[in-house]
């Protein structure tokens, strides 16, 4: 978290099932290459996403270590958005890229062609599930 913070805090490697929040850090796609505003991905998100209160994504920009800078006014998604799609299983595909795929501007983030980024999903309230690893997000897919 040194990247990202400047400070240190034992809340953020202790297990509080239900408290707190928990992250997940992603630069790389399945294929081990670094995520490129340019292409498109898909992040697969399970059923029974292990947060009591809600789960968001926010994109940063590897360079600034800001949030990346778009046409939209925040460079995120979370699982409050009005409209936001869940599969019929119970899981969410979610995508991040320059342009919406058809059919999924609700489920979409908008990413900066120019630019490298990565991704942190947050669970707020984290659940067991999330701590004895039971349950995991998919690494990111290439899609286009």
């Amino acid at each position: 978290m040194h990247f990202y913070a400047t400070g240190i805090t034992p809340a953020m490697a202790v297990k509080n099932v239900v408290k707190g929040s928990q992250y997940a850090i992603a630069y790389l796609d399945e294929d081990d290459e670094s995520l490129d505003g340019s292409k498109t991905y898909k992040f697969h998100l399970p059923k029974d996403v292990p947060a009591k209160d809600f789960w968001s994504f926010t994109l940063y920009d590897n360079q600034s270590r800001a949030m990346l800078q778009t046409d939209e006014r925040f460079p995120g998604i979370d699982s409050n958005k009005e409209g936001l799609k869940k599969n019929a299983d119970g899981s969410f595909d979610l995508y991040f890229g320059p342009k919406a795929p058809e059919g999924q501007e609700n489920n979409w983030v908008q990413t900066d062609p120019s630019k490298g980024f990565n991704v942190i999903l947050r669970l707020y309230g984290p659940l067991e599930p999330w701590f004895d690893k039971t349950w995991k997000p998919a690494d990111p897919v290439k899609v286009k």
